[in-house]
């Protein structure tokens, strides 16, 4: 919101929601309708287009946001360093409010106004035209209004809401204030009505110079630098007719300098290009791909959380992930998503925060929950694994963490495999079961003197058990095999504190993965469920209380977080992902996997000094 908002900021939609596609269902439908089954005056090619093609700007946005957010998070190219914050995603969730405009507008004038209608696919005379007119009156007319925009009193009213965008992505180009769109508008309709009027109008003129504005926007907005050099070598004067997006990305961070819509010319005309320009493009040209010093692996969990992706849609990863029923109309871009990832089979960054002097990256293994319980897939899982620490090494990478990849001892012993095979790897692999067992033990209440333990037993799951033995508390389990093989984990010392449980009356509850819907409908009214593993368990008791996953508050100074991590709530970090930060800042030089473990109480209070808190019942769900 701007910061003294003026008449017409909010869109006249907004309290819709996602209802507000339903306005142009009416239209669309009438159109489609009648190109099927009208007469053939009824049938009107150019306007049956107008849908498609507004979903066509929406996947063209959405290629651009992934494109830069996946580069910025390399690092190569990128202009501006500073992150995005969770405030920004808010304020740019509605990127697509212009195209719904754009739609009604479009419908609401061929159904109106005569001639505006039964376009020709093309039509040469047209297409100059436009691109005459933009050359000339839009891109003139803009850079005066634009200069408008920044006078204080229309800055505070409309601009500013743009501006709040310091760091930009390719979809902060079109938010701005619904007033501020309107007069885009009609400037950018001044080719295409004068076509409309001059009947020169076609297809490829109308949408070639919406697809122009998209593209150009875009790459304004986009936070790395991609034209390359040569290109202004072999023809010169482009410099003055195409900006690029260290160019524009000046004016967000100089506000006064660098006016200009796509053509630079004006800015050297009038004497407002910023004079380091040219120094700006060229060091982001040559800047490198970025080198983490703490990198946590992860992988896709179902073929739906591709959505839920830094890299995906901002809105849905900005909340919890929980599966939209919408997600079913994408399955062919999910079914598209699962055969690209199957074909181009490397892990990729998906996203890059800095923590301190911490460097970190999350990288994502193209692998779903589901093949690591899969035997034929263990060899493939393990040879990305296997390359993705060796990679991290040749960056210069201080700590790998685990994260989801540490399914159990069967897979990869907790990573112990990796060291045995190189060992004189200099970087330090962290399963973070030592973090993971402090957050857990944490949430018990002090007042507990007995535990209910169930669920697939893990590294976390035995030293947990060990842990409560150790205090005196008693730990239950529900099964038989259960309370065996923790027996044989436990020294003689603890083992009188482990029993196999008559019933399912306790209160507090530690669940692994495993744990049925059957046994949770069983536990008493009010029972505290605490997952001491690295997936939830379904949440179907309204009466009991769910603790997330192990997980930890992030410090305020962890930057660029505006996305959460899988279904943990906003700048909340899983203990696994924490143990490699900590495991860093510490300069611990050991590894943490197969049997090692650091010490817990050691690993908890350090958590704590470097600010990461722990989350509290009444910030989780009920």
């Amino acid at each position: 919101m701007a910061s003294k908002p003026g008449i017409l900021t909010e869109w006249p939609w907004e309290r819709l929601g996602s209802f507000k596609y339903l306005l142009l269902a009416p239209f669309a439908f009438r159109c489609t309708y009648l190109f099927l089954f009208g007469d053939e005056s009824q049938r009107d090619f150019s306007t049956f287009l107008i849908f498609p093609y507004l979903l066509l700007r929406m996947v063209h946005n959405s290629i651009w946001i992934s494109l830069s957010r996946h580069r910025t998070g390399k690092g190569n190219n990128r202009i501006v360093d500073k992150g995005l914050e969770f405030d920004q995603v808010d304020r740019e969730r509605n990127w697509d409010d212009q195209i719904i405009f754009n739609g009604l507008i479009f419908y609401i004038v061929s159904l109106t106004v005569r001639g505006a209608s039964h376009f020709p696919l093309w039509r040469t005379d047209g297409v100059i035209l436009t691109t005459l007119l933009h050359i000339g009156p839009v891109e003139f007319l803009y850079y005066w209004l634009h200069r408008a925009l920044h006078h204080h009193y229309l800055y505070s009213r409309y601009h500013s809401h743009h501006h709040s965008s310091i760091v930009t992505e390719p979809i902060t180009s079109v938010i701005h204030p619904f007033a501020e769109h309107i007069a885009y508008f009609l400037l950018f309709s001044i080719p295409l009505l004068t076509t409309l009027f001059t009947e020169t109008a076609s297809v490829a003129a109308f949408a070639g110079y919406i697809t122009y504005i998209d593209f150009m926007n875009n790459l304004g907005h986009c936070n790395f630098e991609l034209i390359p050099k040569w290109v202004f070598s072999i023809f010169p004067p482009l410099k003055y007719l195409m900006y690029t997006p260290s160019y524009h990305s000046l004016h967000h961070t100089q506000f006064r300098t660098n006016y200009a819509l796509f053509m630079p010319f004006y800015d050297y005309i009038y004497g407002t290009m910023d004079k380091s320009s040219d120094i700006i493009y060229e060091n982001s040209l040559k800047r490198p791909e970025e080198s983490p010093d703490v990198v946590h692996l992860t992988h896709l969990t179902t073929p739906e959380s591709i959505y839920h992706l830094r890299l995906g849609f901002a809105s849905l990863a900005s909340k919890p992930y929980t599966n939209k029923w919408y997600f079913w109309l994408l399955w062919p871009v999910t079914w598209w998503s699962m055969m690209l990832t199957w074909i181009y089979g490397r892990t990729f960054v998906v996203e890059r925060h800095q923590f301190k002097k911490l460097k970190l990256q999350t990288w994502a293994i193209p692998k779903y929950n589901a093949q690591y319980f899969l035997q034929w897939q263990r060899e493939s899982i393990n040879t990305l694994i296997e390359e993705a620490i060796l990679d991290a090494e040749e960056k210069g990478a201080k700590v790998l963490s685990l994260g989801l990849l540490n399914q159990g001892e069967e897979l990869n012993r907790y990573g112990e495999i990796y060291i045995q095979r190189y060992p004189k790897l200099n970087i330090k692999v962290v399963d973070g079961s030592s973090l993971a067992v402090a957050v857990v033990l944490n949430r018990i209440p002090k007042e507990a003197t007995q535990v209910l333990l169930t669920g697939n037993l893990t590294k976390v799951a035995y030293a947990v058990a060990f842990a409560l033995c150790q205090r005196g508390i008693q730990v239950a389990t529900l099964h038989e095999y259960e309370y065996q093989k923790l027996k044989k984990r436990l020294n003689p010392n603890s083992e009188s504190n482990l029993v196999l449980s008559k019933g399912y009356a306790h209160k507090v509850w530690l669940v692994g993965d495993g744990l049925s819907e059957e046994e949770q409908l069983r536990g008493p009214k009010g029972t505290l469920f605490i997952p001491f593993s690295q997936l939830p368990p379904k949440k179907i008791r309204k009466d009991c209380f769910y603790h997330n996953t192990p997980a930890m508050m992030t410090p305020s100074s962890l930057e660029n977080v505006h996305s959460c991590e899988n279904w943990l709530p906003r700048r909340v970090m899983s203990a696994w992902r924490i143990a490699g930060i900590v495991h860093s800042l510490e300069g611990w030089n050991e590894n943490e996997c197969g049997d090692k473990m650091i010490d817990i109480e050691k690993v908890w209070q350090a958590s704590l000094r470097h600010g990461f808190q722990p989350l509290m019942i009444s910030a989780e769900t009920k």
